[in-house]
């Protein structure tokens, strides 16, 4: 992680969010039930695609954005005008500020359906204004995280850089950066995002490098004498058995790398190694791109490959672009003033009341075994057992180290942490139950 700091502030957030939330805000506000206490909880009720566990990112976003959470002159000007909301609504927001409680998972976290990823306990009023912009970034960024957790199991001890901005929109290219470094990624092509997250960014060049150049040659020494020897050279513009002997012609054994982006990349990749070694060139690394997903990663496993660099598939969610989370009120307070559980009866998508307290149960070896759920209160530790929530808002005030690079680092050590406990059948690729069921504890639910 690169250790300098440079100034960046996000954007303003409060109108990232549905037409609804003003609405029922409103509406809350006039029948005098929006400062009632309330808790809001997100979770997902199931896991994408069989997948064995899902991987929690975005808090350090979502928290940065919280700071941002006001409504301007011309925001409140524009909701009069349009008549998104009447004229008290719009003094309400004037000196909007949240207020309450955040706690959740550890960024980085891995997770299970119906585990309580995050916590919302304050105002219905403030709780309600902040849910789209909330799940819009937890459900992107785990999504994200998610998969690129996938594929760094794939991968093993090889590094897996993320470069797949180009297929994402610009702010989901950054998040999507991030995300992927938390699960593991050890580097990206995304320059704002090693501005603003300390996150290594690497990057030598493209096809249209070569083709600009009236010889392949040419282009090679160019790049060579800007970037030197330890640069890696794409060498499959033309013929890449050509290419490599005219890479190792002009920069010798002492060549960094090259990258192969087409082709039937496991026998091209024993073909360059070969061709490399022939030459005396041992130590070139060989990076692989072009479309790759787990699942190729894993085909190219018996391949002598030193690096992958990965890109639609990931900022896609290989398969799963969304984590389906959702967030619910989970209970409120009464007309008695005491807090009482609420829960959607829905089919298909009824929740469970009462606010929730979680810890990851492991055996006498450390492995996860279990995900326990208390519901509004917190489950009995046998001895080993690991707590999942932390306190990231106190009183509206944000905890010191949940932004920035801190928070990056932070998140990519718990991950680490959390797939080091977890049964070894969580880096299977293929469609299967969760890796560890979610206990909820008997004579809590409602």
């Amino acid at each position: 992680m690169n250790e300098r700091s440079y100034p960046w502030e996000p954007s303003p957030t409060s109108l990232m969010t549905d037409h609804y939330e003003l609405t029922m805000l409103q509406a809350a506000l006039r029948a005098g039930t929006a400062s009632r206490r309330s808790v809001f909880e997100v979770f997902a009720r199931r896991l994408p695609n069989g997948r064995r566990y899902g991987v929690f990112a975005g808090v350090g976003r979502v928290l940065e954005g919280l700071e941002k959470f006001r409504f301007s002159e011309d925001q409140l000007r524009f909701l009069r005008d349009t008549n998104v909301v009447d004229q008290k609504t719009i003094e309400y927001l004037e000196n909007f500020r949240f207020t309450g409680q955040i706690r959740g998972y550890a960024e980085g976290e891995v997770y299970f359906p119906h585990s309580p990823l995050l916590t919302v306990e304050s105002s219905f009023a403030e709780a309600c204004v902040l849910e789209t912009y909330i799940l819009s970034v937890l459900n992107f960024d785990s999504a994200v995280a998610s998969a690129a957790s996938r594929m760094i199991g794939a991968a093993g001890d090889r590094p897996c850089i993320e470069m797949g901005s180009r297929r994402a929109h610009e702010e989901a290219a950054v998040a999507a950066a991030r995300a992927a470094v938390i699960a593991g990624f050890a580097s990206t092509s995304n320059l704002e995002a090693g501005y603003r997250y300390g996150v290594k960014t690497v990057g030598t060049a493209a096809h249209s490098f070569t083709l600009l150049h009236d010889t392949e040659e040419q282009a090679f020494r160019a790049q060579i004498d800007a970037l030197g020897i330890g640069t890696t050279l794409l060498v499959d513009t033309y013929d890449v058995e050509n290419a490599v002997r005219l890479a190792v012609d002009i920069a010798g054994p002492d060549l960094g790398g090259v990258r192969l982006d087409s082709g039937d990349l496991v026998t091209q990749a024993s073909a360059v190694r070969s061709l490399l070694d022939m030459l005396g060139n041992t130590n070139t690394k060989i990076t692989v791109t072009s479309d790759l997903d787990e699942y190729a990663i894993a085909a190219l496993r018996a391949a002598p490959v030193d690096s992958y660099g990965v890109g639609t598939r990931l900022v896609t969610g290989s398969g799963a672009p969304t984590s389906s989370m959702v967030y619910k009120l989970v209970a409120r307070e009464g007309t008695s003033g005491t807090m009482e559980p609420v829960a959607k009866a829905s089919s298909g998508k009824a929740s469970v009341g009462g606010e929730k307290f979680a810890l990851r149960r492991r055996n006498d070896a450390g492995v996860a075994t279990q995900e326990i759920v208390g519901i509004s209160h917190e489950p009995t530790d046998d001895g080993d057992d690991r707590e999942l929530l932390v306190d990231y808002v106190t009183g509206g005030e944000l905890r010191d180290g949940y932004v920035g690079a801190q928070a990056v680092e932070r998140a990519r050590e718990r991950h680490a942490q959390s797939m080091a406990e977890l049964p070894r059948a969580a880096r299977r690729l293929s469609e299967g139950e969760p890796v560890i069921p979610t206990v909820i504890e008997p004579g809590t639910a409602h």
